[in-house]
């Protein structure tokens, strides 16, 4: 069971490498740093979700059946944002020709792999606490 987890851990780095790499090359080779605008907003989307989560946890001596549901929509709502910018900021600068099609798309690709190995990771090493 321990060797799958190291498969794992190692197929999402290299999935990881490969999505910055992307985006790397996609500011690289047409000297323009704006494409690297997307590794911030992917990188900074899990971040209201994992703050809104751990805002609403409900303590079970205390809880009142709402659990937090109001604060927890709101981070996937941010988050919701940042995935959405992070899609269309290469876009609206590929419109205005400040980045080349090519440049958009590889940093559109490279952003996606980045957030979706985030989100694996995250996934992957979720712990249910029971007691």
């Amino acid at each position: 069971m321990a060797m799958a987890g190291l498969r794992t851990i190692i197929i999402l780095s290299f999935i990881l490498a490969i999505g910055f790499l992307l985006v790397i090359l996609s500011s690289a080779l047409y000297k323009n740093f704006l494409p690297l605008l997307v590794v911030a907003t992917y990188v900074l989307a899990p971040i209201p979700n994992w703050i809104c989560g751990r805002w609403s946890t409900s303590d079970d001596f205390m809880d009142s059946g709402s659990g937090g549901g109001g604060v927890v929509e709101l981070g996937r709502f941010f988050t919701g944002f940042l995935v959405v910018m992070g899609v269309a900021l290469p876009v609206v600068l590929a419109h205005c020709d400040l980045i080349r099609i090519e440049a958009m798309v590889m940093s559109i690709i490279g952003g996606l792999l980045i957030y979706g190995t985030i989100i694996s990771f995250g996934l992957f090493f979720h712990q249910e606490e029971e007691f």
